[in-house]
């Protein structure tokens, strides 16, 4: 199936013919070890890999330092940079990871190296040939977020018990859409977590609390570990 349009510029070239999946080059932006401050595993030591480019230009954004640059590294050189933290679990993340083909070898690998692995990625582009070893994070974008219209809502279909959904929420508005998106799509059904991120500075984390309360939302709130602590500071 062809890719859409929207990515090709996100698209980063590899070896030609088809070499072996540890010489295939990705760009990174960094390879840093701390404590994964979301999702289910927040604050146990993890090593972040963050991907280089993302097509999305959430509002609220806070990676934008990996828009562009990095450094191109094959996956060998991924892997031996990451064995030096001796640490077995893995988070991938960007950027928006999946707009690097490579990521999906990447993860491959990892799974293959008995690695615990996980995905953050924005819900716009496919996960169905992502390993499903992986956990993958699915960031489902409000309409507050500014790319609502990228979700990629066939996503639903692929999601397992493994699986995370994310939303991160800057009104009361996009609290009610992500409660009805729940519903609509049994997303509680689906995955092992629904997370609830009240967008830093956006959204008092407080007032979220309550709403959740009151309306017995099937729900995870979740504060970032990692902004309490180092702030958006790169590496961390």
């Amino acid at each position: 199936m062809p890719r859409r349009s929207w990515l090709d510029s996100f698209y980063w070239r590899t070896f030609e013919g088809s070499p072996p999946e540890t010489v295939m080059q990705l760009r990174i932006t960094e390879i840093f070890h701390s404590l994964q401050g979301e999702a289910r595993s927040v604050g146990l030591p993890t090593v972040f890999v963050r991907l280089t480019g993302c097509p999305l230009r959430c509002q609220y954004c806070d990676t934008a330092y990996a828009f562009s640059g990095g450094e191109l590294m094959t996956v060998n050189a991924i892997l031996s940079e990451i064995e030096t933290f001796a640490c077995r679990r893995i988070c991938v993340t960007g950027g928006e990871p999946l707009a690097q083909p490579g990521c999906l070898s990447l993860l491959d690998q990892l799974c293959h190296l008995g690695f615990d692995v996980s995905l953050e990625t924005s819900g716009a582009l496919s996960i169905a040939e992502v390993n499903q070893a992986v956990s993958r994070v699915v960031d489902i974008k409000t309409p507050d977020s500014g790319e609502v219209h990228r979700n990629d809502w066939s996503n639903v279909d692929h999601l397992t018990p493994n699986d995370q959904i994310k939303f991160v929420l800057c009104s009361r508005q996009d609290y009610d859409w992500a409660r009805m998106r729940i519903d609509e799509k049994r997303l509680t059904e689906r995955v092992s977590d629904v997370l609830f991120s009240p967008s830093f500075e956006q959204l008092d984390a407080a007032v979220l609390a309550d709403w959740m309360l009151m309306d017995r939302v099937p729900a995870r709130l979740q504060i970032q570990l990692h902004k309490l602590l180092w702030q958006d500071a790169p590496g961390h």
